[in-house]
């Protein structure tokens, strides 16, 4: 599912139908915070069944918005500095989602931080396609 998202979003092109890759970028964080949230509640077991399903939904739901607000970002840059494949854009993009997560854990410091970390990771993942990186290159034989 996670694969048919990525492919669903690199195939429209930047800065056009906003609500599409929104929601590719929506499910993609959706399906990370669900993963992360398995592994918190597997590795420490919640009190209550209730404990349990608020630590899932407060994974999930802010991976999602996470997601949903890059996605955003990123297209309302794209269409504003009508610069369709300019990394920047992915930066600016990155970096509200983490000033997201800033917001959701009240902390100016956490914001920042996930700024700069998140609007660098997207900003080279988008050079990355751009010039044909290769995350797991074929083995020359």
């Amino acid at each position: 599912m996670v694969r048919t998202l990525f492919q669903q979003y690199w195939e429209i092109p930047d800065g056009t139908e906003c609500h599409r890759k929104t929601y590719a970028t929506t499910g993609i964080g959706g399906a990370v915070g669900l993963i992360t949230s398995a592994y918190s509640v597997a590795l420490q077991p919640a009190g209550s069944f209730l404990e349990g399903a608020a630590r899932t939904g407060r994974y999930t739901f802010t991976a999602a918005a996470v997601g949903a607000i890059f996605g955003l970002a990123t297209c309302v840059s794209t269409q504003v500095r009508e610069k369709p494949d300019d990394p920047l854009n992915y930066f600016i993009g990155g970096c509200a989602g983490g000033l997201t997560l800033g917001v959701r854990t009240h902390s100016y410091a956490t914001g920042a931080a996930a700024c700069a970390y998140l609007g660098t990771a997207a900003a080279l993942l988008k050079m990355g396609r751009l010039e044909g990186w290769k995350l797991f290159p074929e083995p020359k034989v």
